[in-house]
């Protein structure tokens, strides 16, 4: 514990930050450099996931991750003690690496699974935690001590960065974070972050000059692709006790987003700053790597070698992200919905080899305002819709780019406070503007196919791949949050207390994601 605090402490220190920020301009000078010499030019268009969840025992109430699973290829530890994140390796966009991505994925999450059930416990693909342990939900989340004016939250990973950046917006908010959610006003740390898990699918754009293009569009579709996606209406079941009548649960229920984990992660890591965000457009590469390098610095990396003053930025070291440490570690807290990533793994070719002429130097534009889903199955459907759209735009020269920023941010938050009945915005093929939403899913669907074409996607596997997120446009209940809603106000009604009815609800949630069945046909 001493050496956390210790690292902790190096990481508030002022003048290692201000050693820090100095250290990551110069390796921003020297990306910059790097991008202009094509050292980050790639050959072709990949992909890869990031895929969050919790860990339930087998009541189906929260529980832990033994350390044990972490030592699973393709598992990683995230901020709670219950989270865990699975990951996939990146592969060139087409038949044969869409399809190994679920294949991969699915390896992953068996083995995860195998790990767990011998302490019978399971891993939930759910974008909030709702069933909270026996302590109940905020004493679970607040629990913790202060050591030498460092508080450790007993249920945060104690990765001295985490506890840095908790100290850090625990000072700069006095010592509470406002979230003003029915249920939940105020949290302790950030901590409450830990709520919510996400998916996040990894786009690699070969030329590093149209990674601006690509994050414009992606802004402009993050409304319309949450909408059928939202998979998180409700907070822990012990903070609904209050509630039990039809007309109470009403008011709740219409103070609450379909995607509560958006405000739950801008509110928890908020400092004052509005770190966490949607993107404002930018035009070019320099522009991009200026706006991260100066975003707000809160903490220095604790884990970062003292800096040099001249010299190679980062030492001796690949093209990758592995050459540039301290402006990775500043775009890591660059919060925004749409981000890049700079480096990475060679992606696999169509034999599962290593791509021809890849290297370890490739920008990819990292989508992050998903929802875990409910199946694997469901999640590389997404992840091919948004593969598919913003390759799509750009190949069918579409002009959603043409869509106001205000609007695109009006509509994404449409979705969160609504999601499949919100308001869109989006700008037609013909270049008119509307608000339809069966028109914008025409062709936000559309559009996908025709990027994955582009790709050289096989009809047969683009059918597989978007089918389960396209028949949601048939199904009853559009998206996974208006399905869990119905749940709930039908259980109100037949006279269970709102706490009772999202524990029900929950049980029956966790039962058919673990069935593996598309969301589409629950």
């Amino acid at each position: 514990m001493t050496e956390t605090i210790d690292a902790v402490r190096a990481a508030l220190d002022s003048e290692r930050r201000a050693a820090f920020e100095r250290r990551v301009e110069r390796e921003a000078a020297s990306l910059r450099e790097d991008i202009s010499g094509g050292l980050f030019d790639a050959p072709d268009f990949a992909v890869g996931l990031e895929l969050e969840g919790y860990v339930v025992d087998g009541d189906g109430r929260l529980a832990s991750a033994p350390e044990r699973l972490f030592e699973t290829d393709g598992c990683s530890r995230e901020l709670g003690v219950h989270n865990a994140e699975l990951h996939t390796g990146p592969d060139v966009v087409c038949d044969a690496g869409l399809r190994r991505q679920l294949d991969e994925l699915d390896g992953i999450y068996e083995a995860v699974q195998r790990i767990l059930a011998e302490s019978d416990r399971r891993f939930v693909l759910d974008a909030m935690w709702t069933v909270p342990p026996s302590e109940g939900t905020v004493r679970y989340l607040e629990r913790g001590e202060e050591s030498d004016g460092i508080f450790l939250a007993d249920n945060m990973r104690p990765v001295p960065r985490y506890v840095a950046l908790d100290g850090k917006i625990r000072e700069l908010n006095g010592g509470r974070t406002d979230l003003d959610l029915p249920g939940l006003e105020t949290a302790k740390s950030m901590l409450a972050e830990s709520l919510a898990t996400s998916m996040q699918p990894h786009l690699q754009i070969p030329d590093p000059d149209d990674v601006p293009h690509f994050l414009n569009v992606a802004t402009r579709t993050m409304g319309p692709i949450l909408s059928l996606t939202a998979n998180s209406p409700f907070l822990p079941a012990d903070l609904y006790g209050g509630w039990v009548d039809r007309e109470g649960w009403e008011s709740v229920l219409s103070r609450t987003p379909h995607e509560l984990r958006i405000p739950i992660f801008e509110r928890s890591v908020d400092e004052g700053s509005h770190k966490c965000r949607v993107p404002r457009d930018v035009d070019t590469m320099a522009e991009l790597i200026d706006r991260i390098a100066t975003d707000p610095t809160l903490v220095a990396p604790p884990d970062l070698d003292d800096p040099v003053e001249s010299g190679d930025p980062a030492g001796k070291g690949d093209v990758g992200s592995d050459k540039y440490p301290a402006f990775g570690a500043k775009r890591g807290t660059y919060w925004r919905w749409i981000r890049p990533v700079f480096g990475g793994d060679v992606p696999r070719g169509a034999d599962g080899g290593p791509s021809a002429g890849a290297d370890e130097g490739s920008v990819r534009i990292e989508y992050r305002p998903l929802p875990t889903q409910p199946t694997l199955r469901d999640t590389v459907g997404v992840q091919a819709l948004v593969v598919g759209a913003l390759v799509g735009v750009d190949a069918a020269d579409h002009p959603l780019a043409t869509l106001p920023w205000e609007d695109a941010r009006e509509s994404f938050y449409a979705a969160v406070d609504d999601g499949s009945d919100a308001d869109l915005r989006w700008v037609a093929r013909n270049g008119e503007r509307t608000t339809a939403t069966g028109r914008i899913y025409d062709e936000l669907f559309a559009l996908a196919r025709r990027g994955l074409d582009e790709l050289g996607v096989g009809a047969e596997t683009v059918e597989w791949a978007l089918g389960p997120i396209e028949a949601r446009r048939e199904s009853t209940h559009t998206a996974p949050s208006a399905w869990k809603r119905a749940r709930v106000r039908d259980a109100v009604d037949d006279g269970a207390s709102a706490s009772a009815a999202v524990r029900e609800m929950q049980a029956t949630y966790i039962e058919r994601s673990a069935s593996g069945v598309p969301f589409a046909q629950w």
